[in-house]
């Protein structure tokens, strides 16, 4: 059964940072490339950034070099580092496979950039 449990969102300045944690099962973190996603109010669920098993990363052009994606693989856990957020980072920020294996999703984790 697939679990993922993503953390560590909140109301945030511009400019400022977050850090967003995701612990997976095994039975996906141990196969997948995975990646965090995000869905903001009224818009589509976007791909930000990836990471292979072997932590080879990509990202979104909008967050490149601003956020920072890791993954510890002995702990199933992925991380969002989040840096010179903007306005337009505020969304629902969700972590699964690369696909996501079936419509299986966690509760995301809310991430508010104002002032």
């Amino acid at each position: 059964q697939v679990q993922l449990v993503e953390s560590g969102g909140g109301l945030v300045q511009p400019g400022g940072s977050l850090r967003l944690s995701c612990a997976a099962s095994g039975n996906i973190f141990n196969i997948y490339a995975m990646g965090w996603y995000r869905q903001a109010p009224g818009k589509q669920r976007e791909l930000v950034a990836t990471i292979t098993r072997g932590a080879i990363t990509n990202y979104a052009d909008s967050v490149k070099g601003r956020f920072t994606i890791s993954r510890d693989n002995a702990k199933n856990t992925l991380y969002l580092q989040m840096n010179s957020l903007k306005p337009e980072d505020t969304a629902v920020y969700y972590c699964n496979g690369i696909p996501p294996p079936g419509d299986y999703w966690g509760q995301g984790t809310q991430v508010t950039v104002s002032s």
